[in-house]
C-alpha cells in the first residue's frame, strides 16, 4: 500500500513530522503536496495539517525555552546549521521580536531556535501564539506550493518530490546569504562601538 493509496495515513504522518522537532518536516510538507498536485489529497488540507504540526512543534520547544531558559539552546549552538541562525534572532528578538519570529521559520533550524528563545526570554504566550501561527502558516503555504508545482511539472512523483526540495534548497540559500550579510554588519557595528568606547578612534 503507498501513500497515494492512504492519503489519510500520509496526512497523519505530515502531522507527526512537523510536530517533533529536528524531524525532516520540509520533505514531508513536499511529499504530501505532489499527493495534492495528483489530485489525492486537497492542497488546502496539507497546508492546515502542516501549520498545525509546525504549531505543535512551536509551542513544545516555547515550553522547553521557558523552563529550562538559555540551557535549552546549548545543543543548537554546536551544529552550525542553527548556529547562524541563534546568533541572529537571538540579537534581533528583543527589538522585533515578532517580525523576526516569522522571517526565522524561513531559516534552517529558525522555527525551533525562534521558539526556545521566545520562551527562554519569557514572552508571554497570549503574545507569541498569534505570531507562531502566523509564521507557522506562511511557511506551510510556502512549502506545499513548492511542492505542488513541482508535482504539476512532473508526473513521476519521486522525481516531482526532488525537483520540489531543489527549489525550496534554491530559495533558502539568498536568506541564509542575508541572515550572514545581517550578522557582519552587526558585528562591524558592534567593532566599532567597542572601538569607540576604547578610544580606539581618538588620536
Amino acid at each position: 500500500m503507498t501513500f497515494a493509496q492512504a492519503p489519510e495515513l500520509a496526512l497523519l504522518l505530515l502531522f507527526v513530522i512537523a510536530a517533533v522537532p529536528l524531524l525532516p518536516t520540509e520533505a514531508a510538507v513536499v511529499g504530501c503536496a505532489v499527493l495534492a498536485a495528483n489530485g489525492e489529497v486537497h492542497l488546502v488540507t496539507v497546508i492546515l495539517v502542516a501549520t498545525a504540526g509546525c504549531l505543535a512543534s512551536d509551542l513544545f520547544n516555547y515550553t522547553i525555552g521557558s523552563r529550562l531558559g538559555m540551557r535549552a539552546l546549548q545543543r543548537f549552538e554546536t551544529k552550525p546549521r542553527t548556529a547562524a541562525a541563534l546568533a541572529w534572532l537571538r540579537r534581533q528578538l528583543d527589538n522585533r521580536g515578532e517580525p523576526m519570529m516569522v522571517a526565522g521559520r524561513f531559516i534552517p533550524g529558525g522555527g525551533i531556535v525562534g521558539a526556545v528563545l521566545a520562551g527562554a526570554f519569557r514572552m508571554g504566550m497570549p503574545r507569541f501564539l498569534p505570531v507562531a501561527t502566523i509564521g507557522s502558516a506562511l511557511w506551510s503555504t510556502y512549502a506545499t506550493l513548492i511542492g505542488y508545482t513541482g508535482g504539476q511539472l512532473i508526473s513521476e512523483p519521486f522525481v516531482a518530490i526532488a525537483l520540489s526540495i531543489g527549489m525550496t534548497v534554491l530559495v533558502s540559500l539568498p536568506i541564509g546569504y542575508a541572515v550572514k550579510r545581517a550578522q557582519a554588519k552587526d558585528a562591524a557595528r558592534e567593532q566599532r562601538a567597542a572601538d569607540y568606547r576604547s578610544g580606539a578612534f581618538w588620536p
